[in-house]
């Protein structure tokens, strides 16, 4: 009797102890968290506490139990070791499945685009827009020589190491995070061939940059980028002016212009090509790859001239002589006039 009394005292007890269990097991990896969303974005900030964290959760998603998950996060010591950054959740999810992400760092990126943009301003906006870091910070840091002056650049041509893509990077990137990532993009993109083709044309990695740059911006036509790559770099090498009308409107800081008047190349600036030989100081906007390999791939002829053809096809006209140059200038200033352009 006593034997029997043991027996049903231990299988109580086993029957209860599997019932804990199943309830613990319910309890910890149960999905018992919901979302509205199939993917919810968590942001969690840089210096964020768990006060902070657990505001910003119960915000987003619904906790069934808010006590049994601070129990859960304190016994894998997340309450301690938050990491910063942009997470997505599914629609349902345990408490040790979110506190495993969270605690883990494992982020989603963000994809940050960027193309025909023309200043540091406009680039750190794009950031800015997609990252914790703000545009003010970035700008700070890229305006800033001595955060890359060791790599052989300076605030003025900085710009060449964005190349107009789709980046992924993680939410929490900040300015120096950004720069290293673009450098690495950079280097790789200028593999041997590039290099020895900019070589061949004595030029450097920053200066084809420069070219580049001018070229996307005065040519619509892709099919003629090589050929005008070609005038301006036969101008280069004779010592005359490149005498680019999108320079004079990067020194303006005016990209509304469409017809550069006289009064306009007498600006006062570094960037004005009418008035000083080689290159401009840096690129006057990120250059395009497409604009890149124009250069690298430049038309061999003799041509040192080229003007906009009058039917406004996007087209050039181009030039062995001044005289011949300014017959096809004259005819497109006739078109502007005659559109009323005047500015």
């Amino acid at each position: 009797m006593k034997r029997k009394k043991i027996l049903i005292i231990l299988s109580c007890a086993g029957i209860l102890c599997i019932v804990l269990l199943i309830i613990g097991f319910t309890i910890i990896f149960g999905l018992n968290i919901t979302s509205d969303k199939a993917n919810q974005v968590i942001f969690i900030p840089t210096g964020s506490s768990y006060t902070q964290v657990l505001d910003t959760l119960k915000s987003k998603l619904s906790i069934k139990n808010i006590n049994a998950f601070n129990w859960i996060a304190r016994k894998k010591n997340y309450t301690g070791a938050i990491r910063p950054g942009r997470y997505l959740v599914g629609k349902k999810l345990s408490y040790n499945g979110l506190i495993n992400l969270l605690r883990s760092g494992r982020q989603s990126p963000v994809k940050v685009t960027f193309s025909n943009v023309r200043t540091l301003n406009d680039i750190a906006g794009k950031f800015g827009k997609q990252l914790e870091s703000d545009s003010a910070r970035i700008v700070s840091f890229f305006s800033d020589d001595s955060n890359f002056l060791n790599d052989g650049f300076k605030k003025e041509n900085i710009i060449s190491i964005f190349l107009p893509n789709t980046y992924e990077f993680y939410w929490n990137t900040d300015a120096r995070g950004i720069y290293i990532r673009m450098l690495k993009e950079f280097r790789l993109f200028w593999n041997d061939t590039r290099l020895s083709k900019a070589k061949a044309e004595g030029m450097t990695q920053i200066e084809v940059s420069i070219l580049a740059s001018i070229i996307d911006d005065e040519v619509v036509k892709r099919d003629e980028k090589p050929r005008i790559a070609g005038v301006y770099i036969n101008r280069l090498k004779r010592g005359i002016p490149l005498q680019s009308c999108p320079t004079i409107k990067f020194a303006l800081n005016d990209f509304t212009i469409t017809r550069v008047l006289k009064k306009y190349l007498l600006v006062d600036s570094p960037y004005n090509t009418y008035k000083h030989s080689g290159f401009p100081p840096g690129p006057i906007g990120c250059p395009t790859i497409e604009g890149i390999d124009a250069v690298l791939n430049a038309e061999n002829h003799d041509y040192l001239f080229f003007a906009a053809k009058a039917d406004f096809s996007g087209y050039h006209n181009f030039s062995r002589t001044l005289s011949e140059h300014n017959k096809y200038a004259l005819l497109y200033q006739k078109e502007l006039d005659k559109r009323k352009i005047f500015r």
